[in-house]
């Protein structure tokens, strides 16, 4: 399984990367694949290519404002989450998309 996300915050500094480390970690505690883009205050960073989200089983995002293009998952199994909820119970969002 392949996962892609992006995580963004208001203010671009710690529950962007928090949030980022957070999947990451459960990801791997599952056994699936995963890159995670962040969008914080240094800009797009890891950021997702198109074979990367076409080969991906699901798209992620993990933020509570509008990310940076967005328009490149219309199309594409898309999930949207609070980040705080990413933070607080990443098991409960990951084993959603679990086969």
């Amino acid at each position: 399984m392949k996962i892609v996300a992006v995580t963004a915050c208001p203010t671009g500094i710690a529950h962007t990367y928090m949030a980022a480390d957070v999947l990451t970690k459960a990801a791997a505690k599952y056994g699936v694949s995963i890159k995670v883009e962040t969008q914080g205050a240094m800009g797009i960073e890891n950021e997702l290519t198109l074979a990367d989200i076409v080969n991906a089983d699901v798209v992620i995002i993990a933020s509570d404002i509008e990310i940076a293009n967005k328009n490149r998952f219309v199309g594409i199994n898309t999930k949207q989450y609070n980040i705080e909820l990413v933070l607080t119970d990443v098991d409960q969002i990951l084993s959603k998309h679990l086969p």
